[in-house]
């Protein structure tokens, strides 16, 4: 099938400027949403619709094709309906591109994974639904205020208080995903019509994007889920952490002299993190496509094996595991760009830092919070030693 993503996110914003910019848990809002799609096994196209250059560049930036939306749909008074109304319509015209289904995400609704999104779209499938939203249960008792300011119960009769547990249940649209037929939109003008499923997701992912508040509740939410993330997921039995060099234990800049002499910065706390558990007997690797001798320079001070100057890391790392009769179920990779990526698919457990390339974020079972070069082995090296239940008993000495 050929599911398509739309993600609008206009460059205008009068409660917070700038809002699909603003960095939240150090990536801008946006990048959210597109990763959700890019992760996502459903979706087939992820597109992102704008009037913005500086959003368009982002946007490419991290893996998503651009549809450029003209200023008479860009306003404030501009609905979303337009927006993917314009979508379909330009790729139509443009490829002769007609999706089966549209999945539209909002870029102000952060909280949701691309679990969420398959499961949406295989619950519309399931229920041969023509179009979906999702929802999050709710027991409240609901009043709203009236003519003359009379508030009366919505959903109860006061008079009569239910218990909670004898109460039906009720759903709140949390605007986080919408799927639909595209001729459901086409014919109706509105993303819902037809029959229509819900997808039920966490009360925490009922939360949006529309002042500072929210950006702060928001980046609490996640930190939350990554926490939870970190410690369930882990493998309970480690042989070998695998490292990339380049943006892993450095920050992926390098000086360069008059003579052509190379340099690099790397972090101190990297060094005694990696030194902690080499002393808890877990095996560690540096393989690198570098050539430089200061990846060799670097390695031997720290007492890294390593092997440098490697066209085909994946083949290396294959033979590598082969030769030591280590099982890639019971190995940790850690990478920054796309050439890691073969390496992503022969181990057990897959990690990038903060600021690796959207791809390899996308795939990874673990993402950083800091960047290569500035802490982020530490921080994985501190995670692993605490789910190993190891890291009390260590007396190590780092470099």
């Amino acid at each position: 099938m050929r599911v398509l993503a739309i993600i609008p996110a206009r460059g205008g914003s009068k409660g917070i400027p700038r809002k699909n910019l603003r960095l939240l848990n150090g990536k801008p809002l946006v990048c959210h949403s597109i990763e959700h799609a890019l992760g996502s096994h459903q979706i087939t196209r992820t597109i992102v619709s704008t009037d913005d250059n500086e959003i368009a560049a982002v946007a490419k930036e991290s893996g998503a094709e651009v549809v450029r939306r003209p200023a008479e749909i860009s306003g404030d008074t501009a609905s979303s309906e337009s927006a993917l109304l314009h979508v379909l319509n330009s790729l139509r015209q443009m490829e002769s591109y007609e999706p089966d289904l549209v999945v539209f995400l909002q870029a102000t609704s952060p909280v949701r994974s691309s679990n969420d999104i398959d499961q949406a779209v295989q619950t519309l499938l399931d229920e041969k639904a023509d179009s979906l939203l999702s929802a999050s249960a709710t027991h409240r008792f609901l009043w709203r205020e009236g003519p003359g300011g009379v508030v009366a119960p919505v959903n109860y009769d006061y008079r009569n208080r239910p218990r909670r547990q004898d109460r039906p249940e009720e759903y709140v649209e949390n605007g986080s995903i919408y799927v639909f037929k595209p001729r459901i939109l086409l014919e109706g003008g509105n993303r819902l019509g037809g029959k229509i499923a819900l997808y039920e997701m966490s009360f925490w992912s009922g939360f949006e994007i529309d002042d500072l508040n929210d950006f702060a509740l928001c980046e609490w939410i996640l930190a939350q889920q990554q926490e939870t993330t970190n410690n369930t997921l882990l493998p309970q039995v480690v042989r070998l952490v695998v490292l990339d060099f380049d943006g892993v234990l450095t920050d992926n800049r390098v000086w360069v002299d008059e003579s052509g002499k190379e340099s690099i910065v790397a972090n101190r706390g990297d060094g005694l993190g990696l030194a902690m558990l080499r002393h808890a007997g877990v095996e560690l690797l540096v393989l690198s496509s570098e050539t430089n001798a200061v990846v060799k320079a670097r390695c031997e001070k720290l007492k890294l094996p390593h092997l440098t100057g490697v066209e085909e890391k994946a083949q290396c790392l294959r033979q590598f595991l082969e030769s030591h009769s280590i099982s890639q179920r019971e190995v940790i990779y850690i990478g920054n760009d796309t050439n890691d990526l073969a390496c992503f698919g022969l181990v057990g457990y897959k990690v990038a830092v903060a600021d690796a390339h959207p791809l390899l974020r996308n795939q990874a079972d673990l993402v950083l919070k800091k960047n290569g070069g500035h802490g982020a082995v530490r921080e994985f090296c501190d995670l692993l030693l605490d789910h190993l239940q190891l890291r009390g008993s260590l007396n190590a000495t780092g470099n």
